[in-house]
């Protein structure tokens, strides 16, 4: 250990150590003050320690619950917990990827999803949520070619397609024991004898039948087509995977040549040497003379031939309202190729530099020969005007590089291509009738049998789906479910298994890995074999992410579930917002304004950071944290083992008497009810936010500032009947306290719970307590 480090390590014991003596201090004082004051220490039969140790005691909890086998369903009905009749409740961890550690992203998904299962298991239901890890294809290759060239100054090329992937699936297997580890801190109650992981043998077996069915249905094609190319990671990325990022850049127009008739406005001239045609729009009078004709120019030394062509999706009011068409470089151009039978010229390559012209051009970068070609418009007199605008940029969103649109042989996946559909539940489509894709997609939310929530984000699905082309599943890359097609000579074999005679060569592109984790709802239950599972939990009741991943998986999982199953993957989607900073800014490691769940579970314990999450935190929008708000709440885990230990050192076991209950006990008992049905209410209408609020208000300023205090005389009466009343209004309130907080604290609530007499039908375990 080097001395920054060591100096970190020790500041940050002290921290510890400080705090905790600190709050030591103050807990015994208040407690023994509290004690004396009531005259109660010689009746106390059971006991507390003076603080929850959340060091200490956390892992010793999480061991017991695991040790108990109640995350399992099956093993909820041999022990008597849920009736084999019950209801039940299944749910599938969005399976974070192998390439990191916990952030605050999955600490929120870890909490809101917990608490959905741990309130489904206390109701008795037959509960699974089910946990599993995505081999992230491309960022996970990524981040080992980073180390590879680090550590040895080697590419994978160097090492060979087998020797690379040996140590990429080590670097997955230990990133994989990280994330495991940690999501256990996060005391997530996941059914772990379930775990799958996107890239293991069952998953691959899933992929190779889902790709084989698509393709038999005609679904799946090769071809020819205009893609998103990532010349970072060199490999195609899907539309979902471009981020779009506002940028400054320079408007150019110019005239191909002095005797071309229009001239054109972009901000990549360097493109124009691919271009085929001009578009127009078809009621623009100043250029409907032009439209069908052919111009043969010579454009920076690029012999080029342009079509004039009106098409109604041209903006007159852009630039000089006509377009200079790249079919080759730009998918709106494309499509309008494909309308208007346009030829492509590809005049980028793979590594974003130039493939034609000059001596001066050729072989350069694509922004060294813009300016080179800049340089000729200004010499020949041809640049007419430069200006500047705001302009979206096309980012590969793993590799942050540019994104080049380029013409690639690829599989895609056709989603308006109709095909039989063998067997369907979906309301409004019958079994063996003709469907697309997208027909699917569109159906199960707009008959309400998936709810996505918040409903805004229904409009965006639409919107999206209004749009989706054909999706492009080839990668080139190393690491994935490899495509399970072979090639010989001229001929191709398509199918589950390689063909059995020598001499066939497998495709060396990789599956998108949205591919495989479109079928994780029911992969991860045995499909494509009929089990058990399948049948008793799919579909899931509830899908919890990111609004910001709707489309990369959420539209393509219900893509999958419909053609492959004829039903939904999920009734509910809820879409929860993301973490920001208490500035309201974007968490990152560049910006050095990130907070380690792990950190913070170390320094205030798990149920302080999780309760932290869900307060304020409202469905589908953003919300704020902080440390500060964390230790706040960690005030509130304090103030909970306060006011347990408090109703414990008042309970006299021994007091028999029948308890002579006031007015007030019963208004209590009311008002206990009451935020009850309201704190149950909350959760089932998927307001976890507003369940929290209310258990947090009513813990700590009804129950422990009023409730409390005012039985304090009761207590100290000469009236055991009295005396009897207050102590098991406390006992009530206290238990049924507990149950409506452990679904947001498990830890600290079922602490206590162990150390809280019995009464007859009780569990032992909070766990697994009816609520």
């Amino acid at each position: 250990m080097g001395p920054k480090t060591f100096c970190k390590a020790s500041i940050k014991y002290n921290r510890l150590l400080i705090f905790s003596i600190i709050r030591y201090a103050t807990i015994s004082t208040l407690l023994m003050d509290m004690a004396g004051d009531l005259g109660i220490m010689k009746i106390m039969k059971l006991d507390m320690d003076s603080r929850f140790d959340h060091q200490k005691l956390e892992p010793e909890i999480y061991k017991a619950w695991e040790k108990s086998g109640f995350f399992n369903p099956d093993n909820l009905v041999k022990k008597g917990i849920a009736k084999k009749s019950a209801g039940r409740f299944s749910m599938v961890l969005p399976p974070p990827n192998v390439t990191g550690v916990l952030h605050m992203g999955h600490a929120i998904v870890l909490t809101i999803e917990d608490i959905m299962t741990r309130f489904a298991r206390m109701q008795g239901k037959k509960t699974l949520w089910l946990p599993g890890s995505d081999h992230a294809a491309i960022a996970t290759q990524a981040k080992v070619e980073k180390i590879l060239y680090k550590e040895k100054g080697q590419s994978r090329h160097d090492l060979g397609r087998e020797e690379f992937l040996k140590l990429v699936e080590k670097f997955a297997a230990d990133s994989h024991k990280t994330i495991v580890n940690q999501t256990r801190r996060m005391g997530a109650s996941l059914d772990w004898s379930r775990e799958a992981y996107t890239l293991d043998d069952q998953r691959n077996f899933a992929v190779r039948t889902a790709f084989k069915r698509m393709y038999d249905d005609g679904l799946i094609f090769r071809k020819d087509r205009v893609v998103n190319w990532d010349p970072k990671a060199q490999t195609t990325i899907s539309d979902d995977e471009v981020v779009h990022t506002e940028r400054k850049a320079l408007l150019y127009t110019f005239k191909y040549s002095k005797d071309f008739p229009i001239a054109i406005a972009t901000t990549r001239p360097e493109t124009k040497l691919g271009d085929t045609a001009v578009a127009v729009h078809p009621s623009d009078k100043r250029y409907k003379k032009y439209v069908g004709k052919v111009y043969d120019v010579n454009f920076a030394g690029e012999k080029l031939q342009i079509k004039i062509i009106a098409d109604k999706d041209i903006d007159p009011e852009f630039g000089t309202g006509a377009l200079g068409v790249t079919p080759a470089h730009s998918m709106v151009d494309y499509e309008m190729s494909l309308r208007h039978n346009l030829p492509l010229k590809q005049v980028i390559d793979e590594r974003a530099r130039m493939t034609v012209g000059g001596e001066d051009i050729k072989d350069k970068k694509t922004i060294e020969a813009r300016e080179v070609i800049l340089e000729w418009l200004r010499k020949e007199n041809l640049l007419e005007k430069t200006e500047e605008i705001t302009q979206n940029i096309s980012t590969a969103e793993r590799t942050g590089g540019g994104v080049e649109p380029l013409p690639k042989l690829q599989w895609f996946v056709d989603v308006e291509k109709k095909f039989k559909i063998p067997k369907s539940s979906i309301r409004g489509i019958k079994s063996e009738s003709d469907v697309t894709l997208k027909e699917l997609m569109r159906t199960v939310v707009k008959n309400g049998q998936i709810k996505i929530l918040p409903k805004r984000f229904e409009k965006e699905y639409f919107r999206w789906i209004d749009s989706l082309r054909p999706w492009c599943i080839s990668r080139q890359i190393w690491f994935g479910h490899r495509i399970p097609v072979w090639y010989k000579e001229n001929k191709m074999h398509v199918d589950m298994d390689a063909p059995k005679e020598k001499g066939w060569e497998q495709d060396p592109d990789t599956l998108d890995t949205w591919f495989s984790s479109s079928l994780w709802t029911f992969s991860t239950l045995g499909w494509p074999k009929q089990t058990k599972d399948l049948k008793e939990y799919h579909p899931t009741d509830v899908l919890e992410t990111a609004y910001e991943i709707l489309f990369f998986w959420v539209a393509r999982m219900i893509l999958m579930s419909t053609y492959l199953l004829g039903e939904i993957p999920f009734r509910t989607v809820y879409l929860h917002g993301l973490v920001r900073d208490e500035q309201g800014k974007k968490m990152s490691k560049s910006l050095g304004n990130s907070i380690d769940p792990v950190d913070m579970i170390e320094l205030y314990g798990a149920d302080a950071v999780r309760i932290s999450l869900i307060i304020g935190a409202a469905p589908g929008s953003d919300s704020k944290t902080s440390e500060d708000k964390i230790r706040g709440y960690r005030n509130f885990t304090t103030k909970i083992w306060n006011a347990s230990r408090f109703v414990l050192m008042s309970y006299d076991a021994s007091l028999k008497t029948k308890p002579a209950y006031t007015a007030a006990d019963k208004r209590n008992l009311k008002k206990l009810e009451d935020t009850k049905k309201r704190v149950a209410g909350y959760i089932e209408d998927f307001k976890f936010h507003r369940a929290a609020e209310l258990i947090y208000q009513y813990f700590w300023h009804t129950f422990a500032d009023k409730v409390i205090e005012q039985s304090k005389d009761r207590l100290r009466s000469g009236k055991e009947a009295d005396r009897a009343a207050a102590q098991d209004v406390l006992m009530k309130i206290l238990k049924e306290s507990l149950k409506m907080l452990h679904p947001f604290m498990p830890y600290i609530t079922e602490s206590i719970w162990g150390k809280l007499p019995r009464e007859k039908g009780e569990s032992d375990m909070l766990m697994v307590e009816k609520c």
